[in-house]
């Protein structure tokens, strides 16, 4: 089964909210741009045992010091272990209450993946794919550090399409039934968490659910498609960690021979699994600044590719473009891809190759029109894509552009808590 049960570390203080507090951190592709946010993570949990002593944060990934830092991880693994500070938890489903900052809850469970079911490639069509394309330059220093690796602590986040909630959702009324593992609030104001041991009774339901999701004449019915291999587990976050799960699992094949590979716990990879349409999901836009970019030459080449009406009640793919302090909504009527931002992201790839630019990706309007105010910048606002949309896209276009969609903000991101032996 892709998406299975797992054993399962966690701390053996893990009832003693304080101590968990110092524990558990957030994700490691967060807040690059803020180094005094780490600082201030490692002077909290200075002298204490900390999931931040087993993970490797990007912002220092081209530091000078970053071999000497990932050996530094690697042995601190080691000591934890020989410090017997685990309790391994057999064969089981975590379920996971996390109250976000804003109050709102999301409801996951961890359990792990098997990485043959996996292939982050743009068009592949493995039952788990990546939602955005892979940045393939990311992989390389991640792989330094699980190479060597002996637990695995997971931000990575799977999504199932379940409109009914009968899946995650429903595990809510047999709290009463599971064993609460932790209880506490995370660190630098990000929420809370809670964890519960699912019973057995409910793992066996749950791992019947996942069964009945490789159906396949479901699947093509569902989506309206024909395919041979069902889509399943979509990448929420993370998805740059699970393939470094996955390229360190295909090394290990070449090293050791597939057969004995296989057996391998490095086959797996833990996650924690979402509703797709968990309330506290929500798709916000990113849009798009081009700098040093022409407006008025970006609108002449798009309107020689597609065909594009300027009028606000036209249908199609509709979009504003903001130059030299001005708004222009257009509406591409003939559009080839599904979604407006994979048509925006392609056309605006070839534009800047040909006559130049660097882009950023920006979460606000408001600093879209600000940085756009003068005739040197290029702004593209989209709307939010609607996240009931991301599985048709991904079927039919495959893995979307880079920057498609934000689910929350940094603090809401996944926290390291629980981890997994991975040799």
């Amino acid at each position: 089964m892709t998406f299975q049960r797992a054993d399962i570390l966690l701390p053996n203080f893990s009832a003693d909210s304080e101590k968990m507090k110092s524990w558990s951190v957030v994700a490691c592709d967060q807040y690059t741009s803020e180094p005094e946010y780490w600082r201030s993570v490692s002077e909290s949990v200075r002298g204490k045992y900390s999931a931040l002593n087993l993970v490797v944060p990007e912002i220092y990934l081209n530091d000078g010091d970053i071999e000497e830092r990932i050996r530094n991880t690697n042995a601190v693994m080691n000591q934890y272990i020989d410090d017997g500070i685990f309790c391994e938890h057999k064969n089981t489903y975590i379920f996971v209450v996390r109250t976000l900052a804003s109050g709102v809850k999301r409801l996951g469970i961890v359990g792990s993946v098997d990485l043959e079911d996996y292939n982050y490639e743009k068009d592949s069509q493995t039952k788990i794919r990546a939602t955005e394309g892979t940045v393939i330059s990311r992989i390389p220093p991640r792989l330094k550090v699980r190479r060597e690796a002996t637990v695995e602590l997971p931000h990575i986040m799977l999504l199932i399409d379940d409109i009914s909630k009968e899946i995650v959702e429903a595990n809510l009324e047999n709290l009463d039934d599971f064993e609460k593992l932790y209880d506490f609030d995370l660190m630098q104001d990000s929420g809370h968490i809670a964890g519960y041991k699912m019973s057995e009774a409910a793992c066996k339901r749950l791992d019947e659910k996942l069964a009945a999701l490789d159906d396949l004449t479901v699947f093509n019915q569902k989506y309206g498609v024909t395919k041979d291999c069902p889509l399943i587990y979509a990448m929420g976050d993370g998805n740059h960690s699970l393939a470094t799960a996955k390229t360190h699992y295909e090394n290990l094949k070449k090293e050791i021979g597939e057969e004995e590979a296989k057996k391998s716990p490095a086959r797996y990879a833990l996650c924690e699994l979402v509703n797709l349409h968990d309330d506290s999901l929500v798709f916000e836009a990113i849009h798009r600044v081009v700098f040093g970019a022409d407006g008025e030459a970006f609108l002449a080449a798009l309107q020689k590719e597609y065909e594009v009406s300027f009028e606000k009640n036209a249908v199609g793919q509709k979009f504003v473009v903001v130059f030299d302090g001005q708004e222009k909504t257009v509406t591409i009527t003939n559009a080839k891809e599904y979604l407006t931002v994979a048509t925006v992201q392609k056309f605006m790839d070839e534009f800047i190759s040909k006559n130049g630019g660097e882009v950023d990706y920006i979460h606000g309007e408001d600093v879209v029109r600000k940085l756009c105010q003068n005739k040197d910048n290029l702004g593209i606002v989209l709307d939010a894509m609607d996240k009931s949309d991301l599985y048709k896209s991904v079927i039919l276009d495959g893995a979307l552009p880079r920057k498609t969609f934000s689910m929350g903000d940094a603090c809401d991101k996944r926290f390291y808590t629980e981890a997994r032996k991975i040799k």
